[in-house]
């Protein structure tokens, strides 16, 4: 495990349900990362076939592993980079049944997966219409460190956090395809999310334009006492690196101790009062 990494943050416009051009460009991007000496690339939610696809997504999920986790894998051997985008997955045991899925493939082949435990359908939001909430929480050891998976809406749930951090992620990534509109929620959770959890917490958010919802991008990575310490372009297509350092996380579980703090009693109790409400 090393103590310091890189990451490339790969802010992109995925385009709509093209698959292969949204491979063309995470190889792109992720070869770039590699010239620039970066240890992993992160994608967004969705990047591989846009995230407005209503009826379309049933022809575009795949199964994982399947053929484009496949092609990801020979690029993380290729590059020696850890891959991390995001993609719908179609169940393995039925035909229709589809979940919002992030996936973490490395240089060895693929790591895990984590399915969105949240799935907004409000407003302009419709994905419980089409995928199945995830049930678990997903927190993997690499040679890069402990680094755990989460997906956009899931950040107005602190537990869906804290869950990785307990299992010991020492970098959360949230991957996203937020609209604009919702710009001011994400910079104002993102960094409460690791400031509570005091870990490192990476959001790689969409960008463009699509069937006319416009992404903010915003990409960034916000240190474990929730300070911003690089951000990227709002609205547009960006790629920055950044770096992270383990050795951060002792101090500030030291100045903030909320994990020494946490109260185990009163998750009962919130099982308890959420179930009447």
């Amino acid at each position: 495990m090393k103590n310091h990494i890189k990451l490339a943050l790969c802010q992109i416009s995925s385009k709509r349900e093209n698959k292969q051009a949204n491979l063309e460009t995470i190889e792109k991007l992720t070869t770039k990362a590699k010239q620039q000496e970066a240890d992993i690339a992160i994608f967004p939610e969705l990047a591989l076939t846009g995230y407005v696809l209503h009826d379309q997504v049933y022809e575009l999920a795949e199964t994982i592993p399947g053929p484009t986790t496949e092609k990801v894998e020979a690029l993380a051997r290729k590059t020696g980079l850890h891959i991390i985008f995001g993609m719908p997955e179609l169940s393995e045991k039925t035909q229709a049944t589809i979940y919002n899925t992030a996936v973490m493939i490395g240089p060895q082949g693929l790591i895990g997966k984590y399915r969105k435990m949240y799935l907004p359908t409000h407003s302009v939001f419709e994905e419980k219409r089409y995928f199945r909430p995830g049930y678990q929480p997903a927190a993997f050891q690499t040679d890069l460190g402990n680094i755990g998976l989460t997906i956009c809406y899931d950040v107005f749930f602190p537990e869906v956090f804290r869950l990785p951090r307990l299992l010991g992620a020492q970098l959360i990534v949230c991957i996203s395809a937020s609209p604009a509109v919702r710009r001011d929620y994400f910079e104002i959770l993102t960094s409460a999310r690791a400031l509570e959890n005091t870990t490192y917490l990476a959001y790689i958010n969409l960008a463009g334009v699509q069937d006319g919802l416009q992404f903010w991008g915003g990409s960034r990575l916000i240190g474990p006492t929730g300070s911003v310490l690089a951000k990227a372009k709002y609205d547009e297509e960006d790629f920055l690196t950044c770096d992270v350092d383990f050795h951060d996380l002792r101090a500030a579980e030291t100045f903030i101790p909320t994990l020494r703090d946490l109260r185990p009693e009163l998750y009962e109790k919130l099982k308890e009062l959420s179930e009447k409400i």
